[in-house]
Parts: structure tokens; sequence; C-alpha cells
């Protein structure tokens, strides 16, 4: 039997959202693992890569990273990679009224997963990506930005939304499909 993947994440909620994703189909165990990894600059591929390949040597075998952007178009992608660090100094309203000056309130959520299964492997990244606009903070407030982001041809925010209905649509759920397709290849 393969050893379970280490998923990288102190986030309670965004484990039990990528187990709800993956479904009891998935053919390998996903485990939590907290580190402490150093907090990389860049662009979104190159960070996952990096952050990936620090797990993979502290945990000293098969794991996996998730790296999570909002990029505004308006702002050329901003806060992209850094949105975890805007959202905690701006708080959802201080986000949304980044946008004030603009006309264009288009954004792109985008979630990266990063696996390898040895500390000097290949990396592989799963990208997932939707589309949606940013708006006045709306729904619940117990994950991230999600108060502030409305995919395109819905009425609701991510916040807003049933967790069932955004987890068949999210950047997340994106993302993990295509790692789900690459594990179900490998049997």
């Amino acid at each position: 039997m393969a050893r379970p993947i280490s998923f990288v994440t102190g986030n309670a909620k965004k484990l039990e959202e990528v187990r709800a994703i993956l479904g009891s189909c998935f053919p390998r165990e996903i485990v939590a693992v907290k580190l402490d990894l150093p907090e990389l600059q860049g662009e979104i591929d190159d960070i996952c890569k990096r952050k990936c390949l620090e797990a993979a040597r502290q945990v000293k075998g098969p794991v996996m990273v998730e790296d999570t952007c909002l990029c505004f178009n308006a702002l050329k992608g901003l806060p992209g990679p850094y949105i975890k660090w805007f959202l905690e100094k701006l708080g959802p309203e201080g986000l949304h009224k980044l946008l004030d000056g603009w006309e264009d309130k288009s954004a792109q959520a985008v979630c990266t997963f990063a696996y390898t299964d040895q500390p000097d492997g290949e990396v592989i990244l799963f990208q997932g990506r939707t589309d949606g606009v940013i708006v006045a903070p709306r729904g619940p407030r117990d994950f991230g930005w999600d108060p502030i982001f409305q995919p395109t041809e819905y009425e609701q925010t991510y916040a807003e939304l049933p967790k069932t209905k955004k987890n068949e649509i999210s950047h997340r759920y994106r993302a993990l499909a295509k790692l789900a397709e690459h594990f179900a290849q490998e049997k």
C-alpha cells in the first residue's frame, strides 16, 4: 500500500474541503501536516514548486502543498499569491475597497496544488482557475476571502453558496479534479 500523502496545512477547513472534493474514491490517504515553510515571493508556479520541495525535505515522503491566489485584473494580478497578507492586514472590506478607483472589478481565483513523492523528485502542478468579480463582503466570514468573491454566472459569493455547490465550481475543485485524474491514471 502506498504511503499517505502529507498535505501541508494548518487550516482544518481547508483540509475538510479538500477531502470533501476528492471524496472517498481517491486512491490515497491524505493526512494534514503543519509545517513552518518559508513565505516565498515570485510567480505562482515557482512558489509552489519551491514550497513543495522544502515540504518533502521536511516530511521525507510524498507531500502536497497548496497555494491560493486572488488576482484582481485591474491591479494586473495583485494581490495574487500575497492574498493571505492582504487579507490579514485589510480584511474583506479593505480588499473590496482596493478596487474603489477602478471600473474593472473582475478577478480570478487560482488554486495550485504541487505534489512530489520525494525531496529531490519532480514536482507536478495541478492548477484550477475560476473567474468572478469582487463585491462588498456578503455571507459568513469563516473562510478567507470567500465573502468578496462572486463567481461568474452566480448571484452569490463563495461564502453565500452552499458548500456542496462551491465545491463543484471553485478554483480548488478544478485543481483537485486534475490531481484526482492524475492519481486515477497511476492505478
